[in-house]
């Protein structure tokens, strides 16, 4: 049974930093398909950044201020926010899915976490 733990959200002014994490437990980190999406209230999911066989693709929004990283050994997801927007609020969520390769949206992806609530004041 895959299982996927987010932490690391949180509340804070523009400008500022947090790190997201997601431990993963019952799937095996290759080269499949791994990312972080996000939601505000009354807004469709959308992709934030993404790895796959590919390698890694950023939303415009984050491009520059995101980072994701992966620890296959440790089996977690991580994402450096830096330079936090109010248009940052969101609910986050890691997910990791049984592909290969994958485009930027959640249909791609079988595996969820519950995800975590990042609010950015400005």
């Amino acid at each position: 049974q895959v299982q996927l733990v987010e932490s690391g959200g949180g509340s804070l002014q523009a400008g500022g930093s947090l790190r997201l994490s997601c431990a993963v437990s019952g799937y095996t980190f290759t080269t499949k398909c791994v990312g972080w999406f996000r939601q505000a209230p009354e807004k469709e999911r959308e992709g934030v950044a993404i790895i796959d066989t590919d390698g890694t693709t950023y939303s415009a929004s984050v491009r520059g201020r995101f980072t994701i990283s992966k620890d296959n050994a440790k089996s977690t997801l991580d994402l450096q926010m830096n330079n936090l927007k109010p248009e940052d609020t969101a609910n986050y969520y890691c997910a990791v899915s049984d592909r290969w390769y994958c485009a930027f949206s959640p249909s791609y992806f079988q595996y969820w976490g519950q995800g975590t609530q990042v609010t950015v004041s400005s």
